[in-house]
């Protein structure tokens, strides 16, 4: 099975960020990504899909990241999937609250698509 990536965010252009950045890992490691809108279609996306890395953002309609977050960890006990919070603010509370509810990684936006990359890379292990 290929490996699963989820990027979830409201916004397009972070979206399609995101994507860009990760290309190379469809292209050159079969690595399948997943996108979503909101907090409701990343659990749904989740629970199907069963990704092995998530890239969530913590504001957004419908359910924010950290509910999705805490949902996925503590309430469906889904260890496996590593979640990583994006969030446009990097202040203490955020990283506490984001931790809190079993987020492995904690990233600011604007983010580095290197950086991405790598992290992606190392998690699944390419």
């Amino acid at each position: 099975m290929n490996p699963k990536i989820l990027i979830v965010d409201d916004e397009p252009n972070i979206l399609i960020l995101m994507e860009q950045a990760l290309e190379k890992l469809e292209d050159e490691d079969d690595v399948e990504l997943l996108t979503a809108r909101n907090g409701l279609e990343a659990l749904e996306i989740i629970e199907e899909e069963k990704p092995n890395l998530v890239f969530l953002d913590v504001m957004m309609p419908k359910m924010s990241g950290l509910e999705v977050c805490n949902t996925v960890k503590n309430k469906l006990g889904m260890q496996e999937v590593y979640i990583i919070m994006l969030t446009a603010k990097g202040q203490e509370f955020d990283k506490k609250s984001g931790m809190a509810v079993g987020a492995d990684l904690y990233m600011t936006k604007p983010f580095r698509p290197k950086e991405v990359l790598e992290k992606s890379r190392e998690v699944l292990g390419l």
